[in-house]
């Protein structure tokens, strides 16, 4: 009977809380949360050390209906040096179109890292013919790189 009772308060408990979320306490749109959701960082390194910082959101994810042609992401961009030399890849291939959005633009609500510093891009690439649910996108730039950062598809 002890062990009934110690159950069902800890049942009780639990269950009371089921319905919050860890964006409950923050005004944001549905659009904000999947950003917060979806958005990696990477520091840019090189054997001298952390060269910048690279920042993506999924917007397929976001926004399906309206980027369902292609995998389009939304980048934010920090470099040391040579901003203007450097590749990103998905899965090795690169990108059909990329498009240098200024730091005031229709994504730069999803993420709160607008600041002078950054670029920020809108980049596309083609869906792969094998329908592969990995997602793997890295940024090299002469003797630097990203950690590849990981997204599944739906």
């Amino acid at each position: 009977m002890k062990f009934f009772f110690t159950s069902l308060a800890f049942i009780l408990f639990f269950s009371a809380c089921a319905d919050k979320t860890a964006f409950s306490r923050f005004e944001m749109s549905k659009e904000q949360e999947l950003a917060a959701s979806s958005l990696q960082s990477s520091k840019i390194v090189s054997e001298e050390g952390v060269d910048g910082v690279f920042s993506v959101i999924y917007l397929n994810a976001i926004y399906p209906d309206m980027v369902n042609k292609y995998e389009t992401f939304y980048i934010s961009l920090y470099l040391k040096k040579d901003k203007e030399n450097f590749v990103i890849k998905l899965n090795g291939k690169m990108p059909l179109e990329m498009e240098k959005l200024p730091h005031e633009n229709k994504f730069s609500h999803l993420a709160s890292t607008e600041n002078e510093w950054n670029s920020y891009y809108l980049i596309s690439f083609e869906k792969d013919s094998q329908d592969s649910k990995q997602l793997s996108l890295v940024l090299e730039s002469g003797r630097s790189s990203s950690v590849a950062l990981m997204y599944q598809k739906d």
